[in-house]
């Protein structure tokens, strides 16, 4: 029992007033432990109230990132003063040093806010097809200080969080029903404006992606210089695919136009010479 003692006492390594023994390297080694286990144990937890339905994929992810640093630097501060190194002590040594270092990160530390108001608030969440600058994409990944969000193009642009959170972002899946999109067209001065609108609802009506309720309909908005000019008004849940479903409508739209006779004009414009030379 002494022998086992001596080998818990025995000092693997010295430095000031640092004495790092055996018993001091088991001691960390359990904290390692435990953290796993608590993290696993948040994991599992997270991962039951997604199955239940409690939370959704993204949130959840988020909640456990968060879970994950909070108790990550609980355990190594634990494994410092376990050791016998007073972490207080090094905070007031180095508080200079850190109000430098916090100056440098600010842009840094207002993304990792920005990362937990987005998760307790769920304003974006992961699979939400977002707007932002311009580019529409699909959110892939929500981390506490970026997002990662897939264009069209299948490419990934990484975007700060502070971004999503502090401009005008326009998320089309807020509010999980379908989005109302339009079609503008114009059609040949004497044309039939009755059949014009049918064709134009009817060929919204017979693609699988545009939603019955509310209805398509087709509205007579102007006399352009050179054609009557409709719009057509839909509503569709596939807001990532909607040019493709746009592209495919107006397909129809141009097919049943040649059925009927019905042209689509282009400008035109009378040119007048007047020869100033003429006597």
């Amino acid at each position: 029992m002494e022998k086992f003692k001596e080998l818990l006492n025995f000092t693997l390594f010295n430095y000031n007033t640092i004495h790092i023994k055996v018993h001091h390297f088991f001691a960390v080694l359990i904290v390692v432990v435990v953290t796993k286990l608590i993290l696993e144990l948040v994991k599992r937890f997270i991962n039951l109230r997604l199955n239940k339905g409690g939370i959704d994929k993204g949130r959840a992810k988020a909640v456990y990132q968060l879970f994950q640093y909070v108790i990550v630097v609980f355990g190594v501060i634990t494994a410092f003063n376990v050791i016998g190194i007073d972490t207080t002590a090094i905070l007031v040594g180095s508080s200079a040093l850190l109000i430098g270092f916090g100056l440098g990160i600010q842009d840094l530390f207002n993304d990792f806010v920005s990362g937990i108001v987005l998760l307790f608030e769920g304003t974006v969440l992961v699979g939400d097809v977002v707007e932002v600058d311009g580019i529409v994409g699909r959110v892939r990944d929500i981390d506490l200080r970026t997002s990662k969000i897939e264009t069209r193009d299948n490419i990934v642009i990484i975007v700060p969080n502070s971004k999503l959170v502090g401009e005008n972002v326009i998320n089309w899946s807020h509010n999980r029903v379908c989005t109302r999109f339009k079609i503008t067209v114009g059609v040949a001065y004497g044309s039939d404006v009755r059949l014009v609108k049918q064709l134009l609802e009817d060929s919204a009506k017979e693609h699988e992606s545009v939603s019955a309720t509310p209805e398509p309909s087709a509205r007579f908005i102007d006399f352009g210089d050179s054609s009557l000019d409709f719009e057509l008004v839909f509503f569709s849940s596939e807001m990532f695919r909607i040019e493709f479903v746009k592209s495919d409508i107006r397909f129809l739209i141009d097919d049943k136009f040649r059925e009927n006779n019905v042209s689509i004009p282009f400008p035109q414009r009378d040119v007048h010479v007047f020869n100033h030379n003429k006597i």
